[in-house]
């Protein structure tokens, strides 16, 4: 699993001309799955979102989570980061997860965020999506898990 973290003032995501997703300020997740994740790495990346010190303190430091701040999280699928970009000029897909298997991952972490106390906005999964943010500082991090 690989997620694209970036912190931001605002983010949304359309599908279908539709705004199905928007959040103020927070993080936007984007999500790649792979073939062999699971649970473990649900869990993994569900914990980290909400513990992940991005955001400042009163002293301009990155020592705050996004509950500490009162922020959202925007969760958008991107298989497009599972991608295998070491050869040649076309990006092949071998490590990312089938439709139905990245379909199940992505469930299981709405539903881990939903028992959380995380406040989270999500994209369409498997749709054409367009998604607009602005990057504060800007900050973003990458998590392989």
């Amino acid at each position: 699993m690989i997620a694209l973290i970036q912190r931001v003032t605002k983010a949304s995501v359309e599908a279908n001309a539709q705004t199905v997703g928007s959040i103020d300020a927070g993080m936007l997740v984007l999500l790649g799955v792979e073939k062999n994740d699971g649970a473990a790495q649900v869990d993994k990346l569900v914990k980290k979102l909400g513990n992940y010190r991005m955001f400042n303190d009163e002293h301009g430091k990155m020592n705050l989570n996004v509950q500490q701040v009162n922020g959202q999280i925007l969760l958008v699928s991107q298989f497009t980061l599972v991608a295998d970009t070491q050869k040649g000029n076309r990006p092949g897909f071998s490590r990312g997860a089938s439709p139905e298997h990245g379909k199940a991952i992505y469930q299981q972490i709405i539903d881990a965020l939903t028992h959380s106390n995380l406040r989270f906005a999500t994209g369409e999964f498997g749709a054409d999506m367009q998604v607009s943010l602005v990057n504060d500082g800007p900050v973003t991090f990458q998590f392989t898990l």
